[in-house]
């Protein structure tokens, strides 16, 4: 196997000869299947486990290998494909979300991903609400976001909402697409670049897995029709898994998700409103709640209809979310902190800035 192929450049060898272990050799993540991993190396796929002395250094599970993550391995044979894990290469990106639970942790979607397919399909389940939470995540992750709205064979005028959802994403490519009428094939193909990792994510039945196999020529993941009196899918896909396509790039399909909850903040919020962030800095006072204050240009926005409702609720909302989600974790934390007697826990750079830039200006 060809390792360039899934995205290896010299800035990931560096880093590998940066970590001074010895007799490994790159490989990455392509499934995760909890504690065992499938991996692709020069060898082709074999099955991997982290060492144990890994496992006690990473420590957070959200630090443990995750789909799309380039690791450092030792061969158990001299011909097969099976590993050992010794090690973690520093993400450019992260994709997270917030873990079911009642403790808040951190669950990786997917790592090293350049584009991410926000998808949402053009039937009963559309959602901009929802749409507008992918985008704080997307923004949140490092990686470029792209809206790619499917089932536009369901949907008599697909322009209207890709006009919608140009409205709260100003920048960001927005595609309409139909696999059985193989639609938006060309805007699709032009994203998948030979290196480029690409992530699809959104709710079940959204028709992630119907794009894969449609961008790969035949069937790598099974379907399922979704429920025809809520448009809502099933969990077709149970695990996260990457695929290489003909184009040249890879594919990460992810489990749909019934519910994102989100995980924290990294300047997403902001960038997904930005239109209401610049209307905040034109308020007369610098900590108006937008309520009843003179000068408030939300409250002129709101009025005139230069801003939705929905959308200023939704901005309030998601904002009081991230907030009461950071406090819960820095409580963690400190707790964490305290039972381990100082042992800090490590988080990669997200590196997103000047990938993300470039992607921009590609689409423009």
């Amino acid at each position: 196997m060809n390792i360039n192929e899934l995205g290896w450049n010299p800035e990931r060898e560096d880093a590998l000869h940066e970590m001074g272990l010895e007799l490994v050799s790159p490989g990455r993540i392509i499934a995760d299947h909890g504690h065992k991993y499938r991996v692709a190396t020069e060898r082709g796929e074999g099955w991997a486990e982290m060492s144990g002395r890994l496992q006690f250094a990473l420590g957070e599970r959200s630090e443990f290998p995750a789909v799309g993550d380039w690791v450092a391995v030792r061969f158990l044979s001299d011909s097969g494909g099976d590993a050992v894990i010794h090690g973690v290469l520093p993400r450019t990106s992260r994709i997270s979300r917030r873990a079911a639970g009642s403790v808040p942790t951190e669950q990786v979607v997917a790592a090293n991903v350049d584009l991410l397919f926000l998808v949402a399909a053009l039937n009963l389940d559309y959602n901009l609400r929802r749409l507008e939470r992918y985008l704080i995540m997307a923004w949140n992750s490092g990686a470029t976001p792209v809206i790619v709205l499917s089932k536009a064979d369901l949907c008599d005028d697909p322009e209207r909402y890709v006009a919608e959802a140009e409205s709260i994403a100003p920048g960001v490519p927005v595609i309409a697409v139909s696999a059985l009428e193989d639609l938006g094939r060309e805007q699709v193909d032009a994203l998948l670049k030979p290196g480029v990792t690409v992530a699809l994510t959104g709710s079940s039945g959204a028709g992630k897995s119907t794009i894969l196999n449609w961008m790969a020529g035949k069937d790598v993941q099974k379907t399922q029709a979704i429920r025809e009196d809520d448009s809502r899918g099933r969990h077709t896909t149970t695990h996260r898994e990457l695929f290489v396509l003909p184009q040249g790039a890879v594919m990460i399909d992810t489990p749909g998700m019934r519910e994102l909850q989100l995980w924290d903040d990294d300047g997403g919020w902001s960038e997904a409103f930005g239109e209401i962030e610049e209307l905040v800095k034109q308020c007369r006072f610098s900590d108006c709640q937008h309520k009843r204050e003179a000068g408030c240009a939300v409250r002129e926005a709101l009025q005139n209809g230069q801003l939705e409702r929905k959308r200023f609720e939704n901005y309030l909302k998601t904002h009081r979310e991230l907030k009461f989600q950071a406090a819960k974790e820095q409580t963690r934390q400190r707790s964490v902190r305290a039972a381990s007697s100082g042992k800090s826990s490590r988080r990669e750079p997200r590196g997103k800035g000047e990938q993300r830039r470039r992607f921009v200006n590609e689409w423009e």
